[in-house]
């Protein structure tokens, strides 16, 4: 059984009419929203504008074929974590390998079995949400983390990386002319887990701490700023507190919940409130906004000196 929402929105492209109508078809008897395109530039404008779910490709087509399609999309940010399945008549083991390299999920051979479709397209959804609440997570973790591909690019970055990286140098052109460069070849080798790789010479240096490989071509970074010390290693030097205690106290003077500082920092509630506990006992106050006023105290004057 397919587990649809009703929500999902999927691109469909093909130059072939009847094609087109039977996937349209087997997709909304499931409540998808199916939007159709007819040649790759058409399909790129649509995406961009949309933002669908999942794309349906034809591989073989005239002006843009697939292959071509599928790779101008992965190089948008906003468009490269939309899952892609190929659609195509060529059944050689050359043609699957080159969707695959182009950014395909997935290979489906003509002609299309409406199950076998619905099949392949439920389990790349399911991945594609889970890996989408992943990222929304880290994104609001206050991580400095960031992926790049082989060549050093920037696939996606917390905003928090985001903004280390514009204060040390704000132009895209040294991006992509030595910060690039200089990752590609540090990957080569390739790095330890937290190796790490010293930017110097710039408005705010910094450090980049190799975490994972999640493939051969997509590697997990972590930016480290060699100017500010992090918040939670002031709050534990300062008020003499553990590492836990101190990270629970960030979080608590940033407005967080227990449960939300739970999700965070992958331990329960109650752990949470232990912790904070201990914290009072430590800091010497009786409530967690009174907490939260010292933690920001210690923080502000830290920014100041």
């Amino acid at each position: 059984m397919n587990s649809f929402t009703g929500k999902e929105v999927v691109l469909v492209v093909d130059d072939s009419p009847e094609a087109l109508s039977f996937i349209n078809d087997t997709l909304e008897a499931e409540n998808i929203n199916v939007l159709v395109a007819l040649e790759g530039r058409q399909a790129l404008t649509i995406a961009e504008r949309l933002k669908p779910d999942m794309i349906l490709l034809d591989a073989m087509m005239p002006r843009m074929d697939g292959f071509e399609t599928c790779k101008q999309l992965k190089q948008d940010p906003d468009l490269a974590s939309i899952p892609v399945i190929f659609m195509t008549g060529l059944t050689d083991s050359d043609d699957i390998v080159r969707g695959l390299e182009a950014g395909g999920v997935d290979y489906l051979t003509k002609p299309i079995h409406a199950n076998e479709l619905l099949a392949r397209m439920g389990v790349h959804l399911k991945n594609s949400r889970i890996a989408n609440s992943t990222q929304r997570a880290l994104d609001n973790s206050g991580q400095y983390l960031f992926s790049t591909n082989h060549e050093g690019k920037i696939q996606w970055a917390t905003p928090q990386a985001y903004e280390l990286l514009t204060k040390s140098r704000p132009d895209e052109q040294w991006q992509d002319a030595v910060f690039a460069p200089r990752i590609a070849q540090w990957l080569s080798t390739p790095p330890s887990i937290e190796q790490r790789l010293v930017f110097n010479h710039l408005e705010s240096p910094f450090t980049v701490e190799f975490i994972e490989a999640r493939s051969a071509t997509d590697f997990l970074l972590k930016l480290i700023d060699l100017v500010q010390v992090p918040e939670a290693t002031l709050l534990e030097q300062k008020l003499q507190l553990s590492k836990r205690e101190a990270e629970v106290l960030r979080w608590i003077a940033q407005g967080k919940t227990n449960r939300e500082i739970g999700q965070i920092l992958e331990i329960s509630p109650r752990t949470v409130n232990k912790h904070l506990e201990q914290v009072y006992e430590k800091v010497g106050v009786e409530n967690r906004t009174t907490a939260a006023c010292v933690a920001i105290q210690v923080i502000a004057e830290a920014k100041v000196t």
